[in-house]
């Protein structure tokens, strides 16, 4: 079984460039000015209002992997550091390359993936007329194709509450991309800082884990 682990990273549009009904769509219940502020800073986390800027791919068996990620310079980059390959493009382009990748995996593995990479990866690619090459959401409640590792590990949220990847990579002994680097709030300002490649490598650290925490999953919580 070929299994590829991959995570991305997005950034969602000013809010001011919002049309007016979409403003108040998101401010309706935002009944101070620190829930104003929250709100607009939530764009990021929908399709609808955000853009996919980076996606990375790590090869579970070959611990190679491919991080195709938006360059707003527009000149296609590529360069490889030790067993990753970094290749700059549009969102357009680099949803078309992932898919393309994707076609080569049977199994595929992410953290939180179903609520949140998966759809977002679906949804972008219909808006730019991509056609998948693959249902990243099948039926939840298995393993096969999709180990959505957030969902596995809390047993689809009998643990009440589904903990962060920084938390499961402390609780497990793994080294956590969040510890001493970026963090998922980060990304849109080194985005805008044009700082590109310093969010690719960062989506690096995410798979890196999620890919040793998968191992933990897989030798002693997988029963089928």
């Amino acid at each position: 079984m070929a299994k590829v682990v991959f995570d991305i990273e997005t950034v969602g549009q000013e809010f001011d460039l919002l049309d007016d009904t979409s403003k108040e769509y998101f401010l309706r219940f935002a009944d101070t000015d620190e829930k104003q502020e929250e709100a607009k800073n939530s764009l990021s986390f929908y399709p609808l209002t955000a853009q996919v800027v980076t996606i990375g791919m790590l090869d579970v068996e070959s611990e190679k992997g491919v991080v195709y990620y938006q360059d707003q310079t527009q000149k296609p980059k590529k360069m490889t550091e030790g067993e990753i390959t970094y290749i700059s493009g549009s969102e357009k382009e680099i949803l078309a390359a992932f898919w393309n990748q994707l076609k080569n995996y049977t199994h595929f593995i992410t953290f939180n993936g179903r609520t949140f990479d998966c759809p977002f990866l679906m949804i972008r690619s219909a808006v730019h007329s991509i056609r998948t090459t693959k249902n990243l959401m099948p039926y939840r409640y298995t393993a096969s194709p999709h180990v959505d590792l957030a969902d596995q590990l809390s047993f689809y949220e009998a643990l009440k509450r589904k903990f962060s990847l920084h938390m499961w990579c402390m609780a497990f002994g793994i080294e956590s991309p969040k510890q001493d680097g970026m963090t998922g709030l980060q990304v849109k300002d080194f985005y805008k800082q044009g700082c590109y490649l310093d969010i690719a490598r960062y989506c690096v650290g995410d798979l890196k884990a999620t890919k040793k925490l998968y191992h933990y999953w897989d030798q002693y919580l997988k029963f089928a």
